[in-house]
């Protein structure tokens, strides 16, 4: 049987690193970002109801939603994370759910893997549609220099970021694997590269 492997974790953790690792193992991936993205693509449905929410001052100059903009807002005011995540994740999902029957149904061979990023997997309550969830976790401070460099936000904004998610702590307690990712590339390679043989020699 093909086999879905959900990757989820906190900001900063590294999910989208792992994603590409599977990729290049041979993993077929799939990103609910990218899906975001689509979703919210200038003039679909959800692209108009943002607009309607936030107001302009969240587009870009081309008028695509600046994602950094509407980040900030949304983890200043949780009623504005969870008035976002009422117009974008049952569209979201709903595409998630559709890509994965599609994969089950047309999967190349009973050993394909199909990996799937979905930050709020737990959260959300979606542990049900993959065969396994893989917790890509990390320490806090690892989270915090990670977002302070990538992001360019202040510490206390990277903190205040963390803590708007549920504690990894308790995202544990739900994964069936767990990456640790506090230290190089190639540790996290490795990783990454035993889960990956795990999963294909069970």
């Amino acid at each position: 049987m093909p086999h879905i492997i959900g990757v989820t974790g906190s900001i900063g953790t590294g999910k989208s690193t792992v994603l590409r690792m599977l990729e290049r193992l041979g993993a077929r991936t799939l990103s609910a970002d990218d899906i975001s993205r689509e979703v919210m693509a200038v003039g679909t449905p959800a692209y108009c109801e943002v607009v309607e929410r936030f107001g302009e001052t969240i587009l870009s100059a081309d008028g695509s939603i600046d994602r950094p903009e509407l980040a900030e807002v949304i983890f200043a005011d949780d009623q504005a994370r969870r008035d976002l995540e009422e117009i974008t994740h049952p569209r979201i999902i709903g595409q998630i759910k559709d890509e994965i029957e599609k994969f089950r149904k047309s999967s190349p061979s009973s050993q394909a893997v199909l990996a799937v990023e979905i930050p709020l997997l737990i959260e959300c309550g979606l542990e049900g549609i993959v065969d396994e969830v893989l917790l890509v976790a990390a320490e806090q401070q690892t989270q915090v220099d990670r977002l302070t460099s990538r992001s360019g936000i202040s510490r206390d904004e990277a903190l205040r970021r963390i803590g708007a998610q549920m504690p990894i702590s308790e995202k544990i307690a739900h994964a069936d694997r767990v990456i640790w990712n506090d230290g190089s590339l190639e540790t996290l390679e490795q990783s990454v590269r035993l889960v990956w043989q795990e999963i294909l020699l069970p």
